[in-house]
């Protein structure tokens, strides 16, 4: 019998959480399809944690819950400007989800009601810190977060500096359906082995942003981005992508190990990618990524 790698075939744990079958994937019996084109994520959000999709008034509830506990301690944004300003910004999340332990007193609490509290506080208070040090890093000082609005206009004002535009927050609002759970991989195997320890919410996600910052995982979306500034342009694709696979490179961005034709999520992040491109008035980041999807089906490459 051949060895598997990893936890591969290995019945970790079950769940109605999270399922991919044949290809599909699903969030509590509701496929991501059905998600990313009606659904708003702090409705994803209420699904995945309570279990059921909210009220209109429950949806409302959660928008504005969320959008109170945005704002972060002040010595997190201490913290933040103390940081290098060519720190690698998985690290500084990772410091600063860990810091946010030592002002919630209720963080080792985990009776199952302040577990979802925590939860609820740590998806308002992520995307602040991502935004705070974007900005730090490039010579701006971090912006308060809205006292209302979604998730992801919230972001990219604190990110901007400028109330965005609706394609925009359309755009990011259904990434962040489209990844807000993909069943027990890395990130979350690392933060449910620390939470069974009976530790807290904080070190479980801590643990989680460690994983996810990896090339294998989180980091394999980074590289992506590195390769396509190595390409460069448009002609440059089919060069770049036979020197890299003759010397046995990997191409990131292909080949999810989970899905045999392909990834139900890429559909929905095409279509915004080009939206946002045009909207840009620039179009070569995606019109390299279409090139190469399109040279390795045209090469007959099984990725």
């Amino acid at each position: 019998m051949a060895e598997a790698k990893g936890l591969e075939g290995v019945v970790a744990a079950k769940t109605t959480v999270c399922s991919i079958d044949n290809d599909v994937l699903t969030y509590r019996g509701y496929t991501i399809d059905d998600l990313a084109e009606h659904a708003a994520f702090e409705e994803v959000v209420h699904l995945l944690l309570e279990g059921v999709l909210p009220s209109p008034a429950q949806s409302e509830e959660y928008k504005k819950r969320l959008a109170q506990e945005a704002r972060l301690p002040a010595p997190v944004y201490a913290m933040l400007r103390t940081a290098p300003a060519d720190a690698h910004p998985m690290a500084v999340l990772r410091t600063a989800v860990s810091m946010l332990a030592w002002f919630d007193a209720h963080a080792h609490d985990v009776t199952p009601q302040h577990t979802k509290n925590i939860a609820l506080k740590l998806q308002a208070k992520i995307p602040t810190i991502i935004a705070a040090f974007s900005r730090l890093r490039s010579g701006l000082q971090p912006i308060d977060p809205l006292p209302e609005g979604s998730i992801a206009e919230q972001f990219l004002y604190m990110l901007r500096g400028s109330r965005p535009d609706a394609t925009s927050i359309k755009a990011l609002d259904t990434a962040l359906v489209l990844h807000a759970d993909h069943e027990l991989n890395a990130s979350t195997f690392a933060a449910r082995v620390t939470v069974a320890t009976l530790s807290d919410v904080y070190s479980g996600v801590t643990s989680a942003i460690g994983a996810l910052r990896g090339p294998l995982h989180g980091g394999a979306n980074e590289q992506v981005m590195v390769m396509l500034e190595e390409i460069g342009s448009v002609s440059r694709v089919p060069e770049y992508v036979d020197a890299l696979l003759k010397r046995g490179g990997k191409l990131m961005g292909f080949g999810h190990r989970v899905y045999k034709n392909g990834d139900p999520r890429a559909k929905h992040l095409r279509q915004m990618s080009r939206k946002l491109s045009e909207l840009q008035g620039d179009t070569r980041w995606y019109d390299m990524s279409v090139r190469i999807e399109e040279y390795m089906e045209q090469s007959g490459k099984k990725i």
